[in-house]
């Protein structure tokens, strides 16, 4: 089988699969989604948060040099995100919606997974994926959240809000645990690694239950311009960052493929949270993780092509 039909039969239709039994499940039984968004939030999030960073083995000469170019391949999908919404008069949560699902990337329980696939016999490619999942992960939790709840609240409130938040307080313990190899007993390990089991599955169930209760009546055009900026602008930045820093190898295959993943569901699941667009917001999530399946496949392909 080739690559391009096992990315799609083991990442992006068990995705699509769960989507669609949330959908069907909303439409049966119509849940109340707010309670559901609170627990994956307050729960689920931040115990996935944790162990991510707590049982990843870090190459630490790796991590700066990658570290350098997140920092260059993020700023530039702000900026791009920022360039559209002005040169698109594009304002209040529609702006919100578009820089979000530009800058954040689902590189969890999709990329992730299609990291493992592709280099299952080089496992630096996996790291350096372990590595981008990190750094988004902070990036939803700072620049992400700062972007939802910034036109409500003053500064000070922001700040309130970051602190009292459970998956800042995960990120921090991660953290210190990881860098002091801080050991966990069972008793505690074993019920975290249970909730961080179940937290795609409920986000994707989630997810896909806000989306049964949209209406497509039109394509807005925020979800035109957040597919060209995650999908196409993406890919485009980091093969420009990659050849003027001079990573090659494994190293620039691995950064190649993780630029091109779509927009995190994460997005769609704070927004439901703090009520900021939440259908457009998982409209956009939808529509971007059904056209990663064509533009993943052809950036795979140019990335074992160049590199």
């Amino acid at each position: 089988m080739s690559y391009i039909s096992l990315v799609f039969m083991e990442v992006i239709l068990p995705i699509l699969l769960l989507m669609t039994v949330g959908a069907v499940m909303q439409k049966r039984f119509q849940f109340q989604l707010r309670p559901i968004a609170n627990l994956i939030t307050y729960c689920f999030m931040p115990a996935a948060i944790f162990l991510n960073i707590y049982q990843v083995e870090f190459d630490y000469q790796l991590l700066g040099q990658l570290l350098f170019y997140l920092l260059l391949f993020s700023s530039s999908l702000i900026l791009l995100s920022t360039v559209l919404s002005k040169a698109f008069k594009i304002e209040g949560a529609e702006r919100t919606a578009l820089k979000n699902s530009i800058s954040l990337i689902n590189s969890g329980n999709y990329g992730l997974p299609v990291s493992q696939l592709i280099f299952s016999a080089n496992p630096l490619g996996v790291s350096v994926q372990i590595i981008v999942l990190v750094f988004q992960n902070l990036l939803t939790y700072t620049y992400g959240l700062y972007n939802l709840i910034s036109t409500s609240k003053s500064v000070i409130d922001i700040l309130k809000s970051f602190l009292r938040l459970p998956i800042i307080h995960a990120l921090a313990l991660g953290v210190i645990f990881q860098v002091f190899y801080v050991p966990l007993p069972k008793f505690v390990l074993i019920p975290l690694e249970q909730l961080a089991g179940g937290f795609a599955s409920l986000a994707l169930l989630l997810l896909g239950a806000q989306l049964a209760n949209i209406r497509f009546t039109s394509f807005h055009r925020v979800i035109g311009l957040s597919i060209l900026g995650r999908l196409i602008g993406g890919p485009m930045f980091a093969l420009a960052f990659i050849f003027i820093l001079g990573i090659e190898g494994v190293i620039a295959q691995s950064l190649l493929i993780a630029s091109s993943f779509p927009t995190s569901r994460n997005t769609a699941t704070l927004a439901l949270e703090y009520q900021v667009a939440p259908e457009l917001h998982a409209q956009i999530v939808l529509f971007s993780t059904l056209l990663s399946s064509i533009t993943v496949t052809v950036v795979i392909y140019m990335s074992m092509l160049l590199f």
